[in-house]
């Protein structure tokens, strides 16, 4: 059984020059998992295999991570420069010249994620939070806590001598009305309601953030603030939520996730990842879903027509 009290952090880990990779030699046993990979094995197993083990991506540019990308970026600059005594309009400023920079040649066809809608969120986002009651946290290091990488080593690994190392990071954390946070942001097309809500309880990420959280600071981090950006036509409102993680909750989910990499483990000694056939139409529907319906011995065919290989997502990767 994983506990916290056996998890030993490494802040501001010095990544050598040649990435290491994220699966044991020669095998295909991952040992450093994020919430990116988790998720996947979660999901479905084959999406997993598809995704962490094979590398394929749609053909087509995915412009909600491109947008996502940069609206953290943004944010991150404008913290650092307010950290550095900048007055909110200067910060403005040159937050968003340095984000036309970035996205000078980036304008995709999309009703909602282009480069106007993106400069326009990032805007009211920091105006309509420039006297936010949620305080960027200042380190001992008197750095903001903002781009925070974490790993930190679970007591049981893959073999004896190779503990499961779990890594990511955290957007910002902040001291919000006396208590401790993490600070994340999402963006959607529809209005947030209860339901929109409720999908960060349970979460896996929301729960690795407070974990993380927890551990780098050694403090009862309360769990995840949630600024959620609504895309619209003529403008982006936000709307801020809260999802709050127990001591009790993060122990449990750390059990089950023991269990996940006990699975994760058995499928790479296989090299066979099962379908989870019930997780086809979540999430918007899974972009794998046409190649899983075609008889196994075509699908590598379909596969290679309609998707593309990047090189496989690791998360030990320094942003």
């Amino acid at each position: 059984m994983a506990e916290l009290t056996h998890a030993e952090l490494h802040l501001d880990m010095e990544i050598p020059p040649e990435i290491p990779s994220i699966f044991l030699p020669g095998t295909n046993i991952q040992y450093a998992w994020d919430a990116t990979s988790i998720e996947y094995l979660k999901r479905c197993p084959r999406l997993y295999q598809y995704k962490m083990r094979e590398g394929y991506v749609s053909n087509e540019e995915n412009v909600h991570l491109r947008f996502g990308a940069e609206v953290h970026t943004a944010f991150h600059q404008y913290q650092l420069l307010v950290a550095d005594g900048i007055e909110h309009d200067e910060a403005v400023f040159h937050t968003i010249r340095e984000l036309l920079y970035r996205v000078e040649d980036w304008n995709p066809d999309h009703k909602y994620k282009n480069r106007f809608f993106l400069i326009r969120s990032v805007i009211r986002y920091l105006d309509k939070y420039v006297d936010d009651n949620a305080k960027t946290v200042i380190q001992s290091n008197n750095k903001p806590a903002v781009e925070l990488s974490f790993t930190f080593e679970l007591d049981y690994g893959p073999t004896p001598d190779q503990p499961y190392v779990i890594c990511g990071y955290l957007d910002r954390v902040v001291d919000f009305q006396g208590e401790i946070f993490v600070m994340d942001h999402k963006t959607t097309t529809t209005t947030p309601s209860a339901y929109y809500w409720n999908q960060f309880e349970p979460n896996t990420q929301m729960t690795l953030y407070t974990l993380a959280g927890k551990i780098i600071f050694q403090t009862n981090i309360k769990g995840v603030i949630i600024d959620s950006g609504q895309l619209l036509m003529d403008d982006t409102r936000f709307s801020r939520g809260i999802t709050y993680r127990t001591q009790d909750q993060l122990e449990e989910w750390l059990v089950d996730l023991d269990i996940w990499l006990r699975h994760a483990k058995e499928y790479a000694e296989n090299n066979y990842w099962p379908m989870n056939d019930t997780a086809c139409d979540k999430y918007g529907g899974c972009k794998f879903r046409e190649i899983c319906s075609k008889s196994p011995g075509v699908r590598d065919r379909f596969l290679k027509g309609d998707f593309k290989k990047e090189p496989i997502w690791n998360p030990l990767m320094p942003r």
